[in-house]
């Protein structure tokens, strides 16, 4: 999978929540800094090119749906992280977290027993 863009990021969020939409119907779901028509159209192809966008043609006028879901691209993302930012460790990721405050000791336990079911 090739990686995104912010933008193109941004745009694909709409697309899964609209799960079908022109162009315009993009437009009107975006909420800040709302590129040009034609500026969006561009990024809509781009995602096409990059195989994570599709369309139906009616007329001259497309309309686009997601061709990668939103759980796929989660998974490539986070493994993409993982591997970039914490040498492949998810020992490492969880760490991290720890750290910054941003998982609680309660929440470890609920992974943890997460993972115990599982197995």
């Amino acid at each position: 999978m090739q990686k995104l863009t912010n933008k193109e990021e941004e745009i694909m969020h709409i697309l899964w929540k609209l799960e079908k939409a022109f162009v315009k119907d993009v437009l009107n779901e975006v909420k800040d800094d709302k590129p040009h028509y034609n500026t969006l159209s561009t990024i809509i192809r781009n995602l096409e090119e990059k195989g994570y966008v599709g369309h139906n043609a009616y007329g001259n006028t497309h309309q686009y749906f997601p061709v990668v879901t939103k759980e796929d691209y989660r998974k490539g993302f986070m493994s993409n992280a993982i591997e970039n930012y914490f040498n492949n460790s998810y020992k490492s990721m969880i760490s991290f977290f720890a750290k910054e405050e941003k998982i609680s000791a309660e929440e470890l336990r609920e992974i943890l027993d997460m993972i115990e079911k599982k197995k």
